[in-house]
């Protein structure tokens, strides 16, 4: 079974041939500004949750849910696409650094 950096590298090199005609430091540019378009996909599934939105769209949690993953797809390749061999360490290291407060709250629970 692949796991989530396996599926990300195959995503990856299928985006990266789709956009073969672009400069790298553009395909990253257009990459992480796909990041913010999935988040707002997001934002504006929660706007339809609460009945915020003014083209009448009902959504429901797990709309929410399938645009974050979006997101954290968007973001994953996003960092491939900045360094395809030191993405996978950068994001475990950023990770563990930013989840911090959650392990030493756990450890004295």
């Amino acid at each position: 079974m692949d796991t989530l950096w396996d599926n990300i590298e195959k995503l990856s090199a299928v985006c990266r041939a789709a956009g073969a005609h672009l400069p790298d430091e553009e395909l990253k540019a257009l990459q992480v500004g796909k990041v913010a378009e999935e988040a707002d996909e997001a934002m504006h599934a929660l706007h339809g949750l609460k009945g915020l939105t003014t083209c009448g769209d009902d959504h429901t949690w797990s709309e929410v849910q399938n645009d974050l993953v979006g997101s954290v797809i968007a973001a994953l390749l996003a960092m491939h696409y900045i360094d395809p061999t030191g993405a996978h360490a950068t994001f475990d290291e950023v990770l563990h650094r930013r989840t911090r407060r959650g392990r030493e709250a756990a450890a004295t629970a």
